[in-house]
């Protein structure tokens, strides 16, 4: 059972960068995803959120306009799309199933990946 993140690596600012959260050993639709990004020394940001259909999504204001989650159950893999990207938005991302939708608390998730790296940098 694992939960595996790629797709990261370094672009200069305004670049874009596809992330993946591919999972094997479990079924990817029955559970909510969360794409968490995380920067040593500071907290735990949540980054955006979708449900098990897909139907609804949720994003940090800060991400807002510029990245998309997306889902794809066939092939067991949530996206996150990142556009416009800004220095700030380097971090260890990370991707977390679990059956609550868009919880903060990490507890809730029953699945948790190992991150990949974006650096956003000219």
């Amino acid at each position: 059972v694992q939960l595996q993140a790629s797709g990261g690596g370094l672009v200069q600012p305004g670049g874009s960068l596809r992330l993946s959260c591919a999972a094997s050993g479990f079924t990817l639709d029955d559970y909510a995803i969360t794409w968490f990004r995380q920067v040593p020394g500071k907290k735990r940001e949540g980054v955006a959120c979708i449900s098990k259909s897909g139907d609804s999504t949720s994003y940090r204001g800060s991400v807002k306009g510029r990245f998309t989650i997306s889902r794809d159950n066939a092939k067991n893999t949530v996206y996150l799309q990142m556009s416009n990207l800004k220095p700030e938005d380097t971090a260890v991302y990370y991707c977390a199933a679990g059956v609550r939708y868009c919880s903060a608390n990490l507890n809730d998730y029953d699945h948790r990946g190992q991150g990949t790296q974006v650096t956003v940098s000219s």
